[in-house]
């Protein structure tokens, strides 16, 4: 029988079970559930190509055509280089220029695909999705819809310490520049 003091505990923490008993039985993370889907979703567009295209021969390649395909699904207005609205962050009225997906998307789905094709037997050194290829699309899809918006995209410098004082004990002073 657990004590009240036990018993309380228990209780606060939200369970009555054993700590051995929280294994794997509760339902997976939303991530967890997006990489699973975004994993299912790649397999049957391998499947579905013309001609099919087993797993273990997947490049860069079917990929990059692969985030060429979704963009067809996209919600984000990216104006063309002719458009009257390019450059501009809230164009005043509709245009023609295409949806396409947003590169944070694509971001995102790229880093769930990587992570689930290693977790699916694959390994880190023959992962498309980590291929160089890959990273200079994404690179141009961010550049491409950040000029259409009129917003430059600006990548946040890492700073660097740099210490300055004497190195015989006595107090130094960090400085970031």
């Amino acid at each position: 029988m657990m004590s009240s003091s036990n018993r309380g505990k228990s209780l606060v923490e939200g369970s009555s079970r054993s700590p051995c008993d929280n294994r794997q039985a509760t339902t997976p993370s939303r991530y967890e559930s997006q990489k699973r889907r975004d994993w299912n979703t790649f397999g049957q567009y391998l499947r579905n190509h013309r001609p099919p295209v087993p797993l273990s021969l997947c490049s860069a390649n079917h990929v990059l055509e692969f985030l060429r395909y979704l963009d067809q699904f996209g919600k984000t207005k990216v104006h063309m280089q002719g458009c009257m609205f390019f450059g501009q962050p809230d164009p005043p009225a509709p245009c023609t220029c295409p949806l396409r997906q947003a590169w944070g998307s694509l971001d995102a789905l790229i880093g769930r695909l990587r992570a689930a094709y290693e977790e699916n037997g694959g390994s880190s050194e023959t992962n498309p999705f980590g291929s160089g290829a890959i990273r200079a699309y994404l690179k141009e899809v961010r550049e491409c819809q950040a000029m259409a918006r009129g917003i430059p995209y600006k990548r946040n410098k890492k700073k660097k310490a740099s210490f300055s004082g004497d190195l015989s004990g006595g107090s130094s002073t960090v400085h970031f520049s």
